[in-house]
């Protein structure tokens, strides 16, 4: 059924190169679309160029199809989501366009003479946290966490995962009521409003909300025991998170960085690791690969390898 809602977005010529070169689906994370440029794909994290030799080079048809199918033929339709150059469709995947900007009183309108499509695969592995969930909760309570990773290792994925678990509980944790912020709708999938991920029964999201205005309006009005937030970085992201720390919330967000050490030298992130604000930082490398999980303190806890 997943396979079906992409494919159904495709160009037909791209959907025929696509049938004879992707054998197993659930690898598949990007497809890429240029106007003048080979087709282009990723599969567990590599870059592979189809046809076997002869690759199939994107023609403007094909991209304007890809939109015309995406945006269901009224681009202007999708204003809103326009403005963060994505639109999101059945099934949580996320499709991403470049072109030339329409600007309205100097802000993002929408975009034309649309020239690359990326399509962002949206993948759920429910139990990819399972390893390290004894790690975040100890005695039924919730550690503030910080996952780390380089992009493309998959933080979201492992933060929707510990969503799931946390919101419908386990033997670990009672269920407890999580609010999501999603300002890029990649762990809700949102689409019309409504997740097409699983993040469990208890758990409220905000799609395409700033995180920072997003984690106090949970605050005042969801009573959130837990917030998860993805790809913080903005001061006032921090802000946000020391005030929902401060009304008793639990903490779980995501960030670039491929250790500790890296977070110590930017401003952003120094002073909450100096103020040990999160209790758990697990840092990821490779695609779903675990390299350690510290303490607030920066120690080992469990190290791979």
């Amino acid at each position: 059924m997943q396979k079906e809602r992409v494919w159904s977005i495709l160009p037909e010529r791209v959907r025929q190169v696509l049938d004879k070169e992707v054998t197993t689906y659930d690898e598949l994370q990007e497809i890429k679309l240029r106007i003048g440029q080979p087709l282009l794909i990723r599969c567990r994290g590599e870059e592979r160029i189809p046809g076997r030799g002869h690759p199939y080079v994107v023609t403007a048809r094909d991209v304007r199809e890809a939109v015309d199918y995406t945006s269901n033929f009224s681009l202007y339709a999708y204003e809103d989501e326009m403005r963060q150059g994505f639109i999101t469709i059945e099934g949580g995947h996320r499709v991403g366009m470049t072109g030339q900007v329409i600007l309205d009183g100097g802000h993002v309108k929408n975009l034309k003479y649309i020239s690359s499509v990326n399509i962002r695969i949206s993948h759920e592995i429910e139990g990819c946290a399972d390893k390290i969930m004894p790690y975040v909760v100890r005695g039924g309570r919730v550690a503030h966490t910080l996952i780390l990773s380089p992009p493309g290792c998959g933080k979201t994925t492992l933060l929707r995962d510990m969503v799931r678990q946390i919101s419908d509980g386990n033997q670990l944790v009672k269920g407890m009521t999580v609010g999501v912020v999603d300002e890029r709708s990649e762990i809700a999938g949102c689409w019309r409003g409504v997740a097409q991920n699983h993040l469990g029964i208890r758990t409220d999201v905000l799609d395409g909300c700033p995180k920072a205005e997003g984690m106090i309006m949970l605050i005042r009005s969801m009573a959130p025991q837990v917030i998860a937030v993805d790809e913080i970085g903005a001061q006032e992201d921090v802000h946000a998170i020391e005030y929902a720390m401060h009304c008793g919330c639990k903490l779980i967000a995501t960030m670039h960085g491929a250790s500790i050490e890296e977070l110590r030298k930017k401003p952003v992130s120094r002073k909450m690791i100096d103020e040990k604000r999160f209790e758990r930082y697990i840092v990821l490398e490779g695609r779903g690969q675990i390299e350690g999980i510290y303490d607030e303190y920066g120690r080992p806890v469990r190290r791979e390898g």
